[in-house]
């Protein structure tokens, strides 16, 4: 690690160690992990009563509560009959599937939860405690006011209202009857392709550092009160840091880089007595120090020796979304080497009640010792117990229960999307604009509800959501409406036969549409460049640019992008993140008052270095090179005279040196939308990942091969075929066509009844015998050289249908990572051209 981004990230450390820790002249860098002195205390009599209601309980009672299904998955009586610790709810999942559920909803279901949590058999009835990923706002909740993502709170620069949006989602949360949230996420994220970048403050860990005890106290104040919820520290540790930003990927920091840097922000949260702490998917090899720690849920050198000896954590630690299958030997379902390694409470969304058995059989065979599992439970009640879950309230007689107001503060919101512009460029002081001229609006994000609110906002993705989903909100065009009149302000989304010449000024509102985890990664080959994804925000730009009128672009995005193209054709800039549902906090900035004054100014700074060339990551303040477009901590205001220049917007194809070309992967941005067609019906899949599409011979459902939701499961019941197609062709880069091959995953439960073709363009090959060999094998990798349809008389220059698979008779399989990939033709494991068509 470069020596100045040591010294910030000790900086970070030591200041969230409190003041005693820096009365010392200089800081040095933390060794090993520090120990932590928790504001929430150990109560004699509490540990007491813990340890009767420990020694009260049943093996299966304990596994019980060691267990969190989800709730699409789990009943009321579920929880009575197996004594169910927990519940949650991912994202896009709602009480009976009803996306606009009301407040009132809600509680009823935790009601219906809690009271058959007390109605066990049990000696000590425990009840059950519900998690959410409320991660800006109570996001899945429709009619909340939505914050902007942490992203945007990094560039406030304003811990204070950090708290303060704290407090607010809690109360919102208990408006919902559910008392826990899986919320600081607490990453510092070193490369921007990660897909989960925007769910982080900073690049650098002093900003973490600063938000994470204020955003725990917000959330959790005395932890009794009924605007109070559990928090939760996430993802333990160096979720951010890993090698090309690869979601789940490893992190090949040092020890001290991960105890100065990725760790920074956990030291002010467990000071702050945050109760759980959530284990991160990424693995850790310190390369440097020759130690390969493995999967962090399997790490018992981090999850016990780390952060609960060492660092004296005495809440509970939470595994993520079925992250125990990812730990060797494990299954969704079975993964004793997690809980001895330190993890208490087990995420298991759908295979919990085998997890119950298996991990029973575990400890009776004496593969978890009693010991480990006493200790988790007494963690789980001892949370409990701390937020008041054990003083015999239901959730509906919390004061904020069922109140539909209780999940707003727009107000509070509006401010913080004020505080999070960052001005990159406003050449000629364009702006402020004033008031009472015209303005034509352009681009698809001015009226987009779902491209301001980004991912985790309704659904899990963000997608599959439309304005009238966030009744309560108002899009960056209302804002401009409400600024200047309606009557002055013309919208038009590709600015398509407009006369430019008629207006005052235009504003074009562009960036990236929704993504969330796996999702939103940029793949090593991909650039950072916004108009490669986004070719119609280009265009738009180009067609209003030059034009003789100022335009003003408000770039929504998670992440720093390569956006040269674009701020060329821009006389001021603005980077609005993803700001949430109060987009007149955005038209507040950009307008004067009516009397011409400065309404509000810009005040928001770069909590992420800004890229100059597409290729620019990883990118971080302190690298030894560090040439940045803009600088951490760059943002001009309405004092600013800094004029920018042309620049350079040249860019390579591809990065790296990766050589597939994704085709449906959703860890990869990939190009290609998905159908399927069946008895005269074509149907889009979508991005709504909850939809189940049945035709007349086919049902198509998401489901997971290798990460959370990556797959497609088709259940054939006559001819039906599914196709990955782009609008055009798309040229196959010649990286991937050299001794390339058409690759995916699959699983197959059981041998097809009829025959089954894989297809590119209009070639199709006979795969019926393959896939009759690959039945009952679990998950499979397939290679078909694309010389087998090229002998079939294909053309490898260009794309627009990679792949299809088609029955015609009963058949099911699940599909993912679908891929073209260069080299992958000569793998031991590729098929010969011979085994098709047989």
């Amino acid at each position: 690690m470069n020596n100045h981004i040591l010294r910030r990230a000790v900086l970070a450390a030591t200041l969230a160690l409190g003041t005693n820790a820096i009365a010392a002249p200089a800081a040095k860098p933390l060794t090993d992990w520090p120990h932590i002195t928790s504001a929430v205390k150990q109560d004699k009599a509490m540990e007491a009563r813990i340890r009767q209601i420990v020694a009260g309980m049943t093996l299966a009672q304990k596994i019980g509560q060691m267990t969190q299904p989800e709730i699409k998955f789990s009943t009321p009586d579920d929880i009575r009959k197996y004594y169910i610790g927990s519940v949650l709810n991912g994202g896009g999942s709602w009480p009976q599937g009803n996306k606009y559920a009301s407040a009132a909803d809600w509680v009823q279901l935790a009601d219906a939860y809690y009271d058959a949590s007390m109605s066990t058999d049990m000696k000590v009835q425990v009840p059950v405690i519900w998690g959410i990923d409320a991660m800006h706002g109570n996001s899945n909740m429709y009619g909340a006011t939505l914050f902007p993502h942490n992203i945007g709170l990094g560039a406030a620069r304003d811990p204070k209202l950090v708290g303060e949006m704290a407090k607010v989602v809690a109360r919102a949360v208990r408006a919902t009857g559910i008392d826990w949230v899986f919320a600081p996420t607490l990453a510092v994220v070193r490369d921007d392709r990660w897909g989960r970048t925007y769910e982080s403050f900073s690049e650098d860990s002093a900003i973490v550092s600063e938000y994470a005890g204020v955003y725990v106290k917000g959330l959790q104040g005395d932890l009794k009160s009924d605007g109070t919820v559990v928090a939760t520290a996430k993802h333990f540790v160096g979720d951010g840091g890993t090698a090309e930003g690869k979601d789940r990927g490893v992190n090949q920091s040092t020890l001290s880089e991960m105890i100065n840097l990725h760790a920074a922000g956990y030291y002010p949260a467990l000071q702050a007595g945050v109760q759980t702490v959530m284990a991160s998917f990424n693995s850790w090899n310190d390369v440097k120090g020759g130690v390969d720690h493995g999967k962090m849920h399997g790490s018992r050198e981090l999850l016990t020796v780390a952060l609960k000896e060492k660092m004296g954590f005495d809440g509970l630690v939470v595994s993520d979304w079925n992250a125990i299958a990812e730990v060797p030997g494990c299954g969704d379902d079975s993964c004793a080497a997690a809980i001895n390694a330190g993890v208490d409470l087990v995420m298991v969304p759908e295979k919990w009640k085998s997890f119950i058995a298996n991990t029973i059989a575990q400890v009776e065979k004496g593969e978890i010792p009693i010991s480990r599992i006493d200790d988790a439970v007494t963690r789980i009640l001892r949370v409990k117990l701390r937020a008041g879950l054990f003083d015999g309230k239901k959730p509906s007689q919390n004061i904020y229960a069922g109140k539909q107001e209780a999940l707003q503060d727009r107000a509070l919101a509006r401010l913080a999307v004020r505080e999070s512009l960052v001005l990159l460029k406003n050449n000629g002081g364009v702006l402020p604009l004033a008031r009472g001229k015209k303005i034509l609006v352009v681009g698809k994000s001015a009226d987009n509800m779902a491209n301001q609110s980004g991912g985790w906002s309704l659904t899990w993705q963000g997608t599959d959501n439309k304005n009238s989903d966030y009744p309560v909100s108002d899009t960056i065009l209302a804002g401009i409406q409400d600024a200047v009149g309606k009557d002055n302000v013309t919208f038009s989304e590709n600015a398509a036969g407009v006369d430019i010449s008629k207006f005052d000024a235009v504003i074009a509102v562009i960036g990236e549409t929704p993504y969330a985890e796996g999702d939103g990664d940029i793949g090593p080959a991909g650039t950072l460049r916004l108009s490669g994804r986004h070719p119609e925000d280009l265009a738009v730009l180009k067609a209003v640019a030059g034009k003789g009128k100022p335009v003003v672009t408000v770039l929504l995005s998670g992440r720093p992008l390569y956006t040269n193209d674009v701020l060329n054709l821009s006389d001021s800039f603005v980077a609005a993140w993803l700001p949430g549902t109060e987009g007149k906090g955005v038209a507040d900035v950009l307008f004067r008052k009516a009397d011409g004054k400065v309404n509000a100014d810009f005040r928001g700074k770069l909590s992420f270095s800004w890229p100059k060339s597409a290729c620019q990551t990883p990118l971080n303040v302190g690298d030894a090179s560090y040439a940045p477009l803009f600088k951490y901590g760059y943002g001009l205001n309405y004092g600013s005279k800094a004029v920018i220049g042309q620049l350079d917007t040249s860019y390579p194809q591809a990065c790296g040196k990766s050589l597939a070309v994704p085709v449906y992967n959703p860890t990869d941005r990939a190009t290609y939308s998905l159908y399927v067609s069946s008895g005269g019906q074509r149907v889009a899949l979508g991005a709504d990942l909850n939809a189940v599409h049945k035709l007349p011979t086919v049902t198509v459902e998401t489901a997971q091969i290798n990460t959370q939701q990556d797959a497609k499961r088709l259940t054939w019941s006559g001819p039906a075929t599914l196709e990955a197609q782009a609008a055009k062709a798309i040229a196959l880069p010649a990286y991937a066509s050299t001794d390339g091959a058409l690759q995916f995953d699959v699983i197959v439960p059981a041998a097809p009844q009829g025959k089954v073709h894989i297809g590119m363009e209009t070639v199709a090959l006979d795969a019926s015998a393959v896939f009759q060999r690959l039945a009952g094998k679990g998950k499979q990798t397939v290679r078909i050289p694309l010389s087998c349809f090229a002998a079939k008389g294909l053309s490898l220059a260009a794309f627009s249908m990679p792949f299809s698979v088609s029955a015609d008779a009963p058949f099911a399989a699940t599909f993912a990572n679908i891929q073209i990939v260069g080299g992958a033709a000569k793998d031991k494991d590729a098929l010969a051209c011979g085994e098709l068509n047989k």
